[in-house]
């Protein structure tokens, strides 16, 4: 499973705003607080909405959750790759990495 820095998400995410960042934490996780320009699309969702969401596969795609000790990210992207998806990437530092970098959160407790 690929991985990615806050830095490089960043660049990545301001290259290519195309490129699909997912929050797989529950809906008032994602309110509380997520990275500007991601979208929520809980863990518990992902079989049923990713396909109708993102039907090409072979697109990249990166997910995160929480903080390094949230393992939903990473079990979101194992999922992903179990469905066929070719270029997850799991930025595993999370809401907490990217507010350590010091980049912007959106939310209402940002």
């Amino acid at each position: 499973m690929k991985t990615i820095s806050a830095q490089e998400l960043k660049k990545k995410m301001e290259e290519h705003p195309e490129v699909p960042v997912i929050n797989v934490l529950p809906k008032e996780y994602f309110d509380k607080k997520h990275i500007t320009g991601s979208k929520n699309i809980p863990e518990a969702e992902l079989e049923e909405r990713i396909p109708k969401e993102l039907p090409d596969k072979e697109k990249e795609v990166i997910v995160y959750c929480a903080s390094t000790e949230c393992q939903a990210s990473p079990r979101s992207a194992k999922k992903l790759e179990e469905m066929g998806y070719k270029n997850v990437i799991d930025f595993e530092a999370g809401v907490q990495g990217w507010e350590e970098a010091g980049f912007e959160l959106e939310g209402s407790e940002s």
